[in-house]
């Protein structure tokens, strides 16, 4: 169940997760994200998290732990000689389970949209970005499956398939909420790991260095 301080904690940061998809990160105040959460006390996001960069901070990673228990387990289930579509399972999956498990509406995914598009959260996002070795293993095996892509090709396509996955997401978020549906994240998360496939093994006809200098990565 968790302490009062825990539960205090949880509702500042489901607040300012709503507060910051519907009103932009930059035009939310403290006192408006204690009081959308029935906090009367003002500073308390202050007193929870610290300065505001924490706040982002923490609503960043608050699942990071979930993500990577139910990546692990994926992993885990894998055959001797995964193909392509099976690791990318690896990759998607435990993102599109994890806002399955979320009442609608939920705001997981259109937050870090917003997180990665507003130019005061950049450097945020990147100072905060936390390595998983199961993702760096996973990438580096998605790679050896398309091993005759350039390297600039593969780069490029991996910065795309990063939004594709988080754009997607949010945008289905946003109908879902939106709209009286009922969700199919299952479903969804099929949809994207073949859109992910299809564009990793596409031809190439250019292999213009177009996207690199961007830092792209297929998960970040």
């Amino acid at each position: 169940m968790g302490t009062y301080g825990d539960q205090v904690r949880q509702a500042l940061l489901d607040s300012a997760e709503e507060l910051f998809v519907t009103f932009g990160v930059d035009a939310v105040s403290n006192r408006r994200i204690a009081e959308h959460a029935g906090n009367s006390n003002h500073s308390a996001v202050s007193y929870h998290f610290g300065s505001r960069e924490d706040l982002v901070r923490a609503t960043l990673l608050r699942y990071t732990e979930d993500a990577g228990a139910r990546r692990r387990e994926l992993v885990g289930m894998l055959g001797p000689e995964p193909g392509l579509r099976d690791l990318l399972s690896c990759l998607v999956v435990p993102f599109t389970d994890q806002l399955a498990s979320m009442s609608v509406p939920s705001w997981r995914a259109r937050f870090i949209q917003q997180l990665r598009t507003v130019p005061s959260m950049v450097a945020t996002v990147a100072a905060n970005a936390i390595s998983d070795p199961v993702v760096d293993d996973l990438i580096q095996r998605v790679r050896a499956h398309v091993s005759d892509l350039p390297d600039s090709v593969y780069t490029g396509r991996s910065w795309l398939l990063g939004r594709l996955v988080v754009d997607a997401c949010a945008d289905y978020e946003a109908r879902l909420a939106r709209e009286d549906l009922e969700p199919d994240w299952t479903g969804f998360a099929n949809f994207l790991i073949d859109a992910c496939a299809g564009m990793l093994e596409a031809p190439v006809t250019s292999e213009g260095d177009f996207l690199s200098a961007r830092g792209a990565s297929v998960w970040a």
